[in-house]
């Protein structure tokens, strides 16, 4: 009996009026407006926040799962590069730091990698993970950029990269900064294969990443209120010592001056990309259709698109287009002498030899 009342009842009873507490990360504070959201509530809005429509910081995977038609991709591997060559120290190893961040993320870098079908069109995509380093752009990161982009040369089909990075990681020096122009040469790549490269711009993007891929993409769309710069507001406000006007360096900002070409809600950008992929692959399509049996000057708007051109065809063109002949003017009408500045009327001819009262 004293078993039941000791053991059984004490049990019974705390099954019935215990409360179970909530995990610890189960509510997140907006950081727009500052109200509570559950994370299963934001988790299916994309972490997007019902209160006031604030867009929060994804993950390279949750990005590319919301990408991709049914959430389904192959990620790529990227190539392995030195890990700290330059014995990096200041308050910790570089190389501890490079472990934290691995076991934190589960990522090799900072950036995913991915081949997937969006609208039923294969694309490839590559997506930076803030939680990284800041998103830093280092060796591995500048190398699985241009995998990447090299794959999507390769399988004839366009590349879309989300961004999001603090800039260059200054644990690597120059050698973070050499990615800078060997991302620009494999964007001129993709360029070459006449390929869509389209950047969608997240909060954060700044330093060299923005000074370099970042900002090349043959379309740019950007997320709403995401910072987009090279050096952030509050370092440019010490450095004027002036108020910032408002909104400085936010999406809707860079979109009003002409930075950016449009601002997409996050509901609505896999839709978008999705019908801007279909666009342009169709119209590269019927520019290759067009011009195997026509001049190549002529297939786009009688332009060329930066691609190489045989001289002969430009000679050939030269020739069938109509010529516009100068009109002759007199010299009298062209040219006014220093003394006769100021006149209205033409400046008087040269006397001609043998002529009348010459000498």
């Amino acid at each position: 009996m004293n078993w039941i009342n000791n053991v059984v009842r004490p049990k019974i009873r705390s099954l019935l009026t215990t409360r179970r507490e909530p995990p610890d990360d189960f509510w997140k504070k907006c950081p727009g407006c500052g109200q509570m959201s559950d994370r299963r509530t934001l988790e299916e809005a994309q972490l997007v926040f019902a209160c006031c429509g604030h867009h929060d910081r994804m993950t390279a995977e949750q990005r590319l799962k919301h990408f991709f038609d049914g959430g389904s991709y192959t990620r790529l591997p990227s190539p392995h590069v030195p890990v700290d060559p330059l014995k990096f120290r200041d308050g910790r190893r570089y190389t501890d730091r490079l472990k934290d961040s691995k076991a934190a993320t589960g990522l090799e870098d900072a950036v995913l990698l991915a081949d997937g079908k969006l609208g039923g069109q294969s694309v490839t995509a590559a997506a930076q993970d803030f939680r990284f380093m800041g998103g830093s752009l280092g060796m591995a990161a500048g190398e699985a950029i241009i995998t990447g982009m090299m794959h999507a040369v390769a399988k004839n089909q366009p590349f879309i990269l989300f961004a999001a990075s603090g800039g260059a990681r200054m644990q690597e020096g120059i050698l973070s900064l050499m990615q800078m122009p060997r991302t620009t040469i494999a964007v001129q790549k993709l360029r070459e294969a006449r390929l869509p490269y389209i950047v969608v711009l997240t909060d954060p993007t700044t330093g060299g990443v923005t000074a370099s891929y970042a900002m090349l993409g043959d379309i740019q769309i950007a997320e709403p209120g995401a910072l987009i710069c090279f050096a952030g507001p509050r370092v440019i406000q010490q450095t004027i010592r002036e108020q910032l006007p408002e909104g400085f360096q936010r999406a809707e900002y860079l979109f009003e001056h002409g930075m950016i070409d449009m601002v997409m809600h996050r509901h609505k950008l896999t839709e978008t990309l999705a019908r801007i992929v279909g666009i342009l692959m169709a119209g590269r399509a019927k520019i290759a259709a067009t011009a195997k049996g026509t001049d190549p000057l002529k297939h786009v708007n009688g332009h060329v698109n930066g691609a190489s051109v045989d001289a002969k065809l430009l000679g050939t063109s030269a020739r069938d287009a109509e010529t516009v002949h100068a009109e002759p003017v007199a010299d009298e009408d062209r040219f006014v002498t220093q003394s006769k500045k100021g006149r209205t009327d033409p400046v008087a001819k040269p006397p001609v030899k043998g002529a009348p009262n010459t000498p």
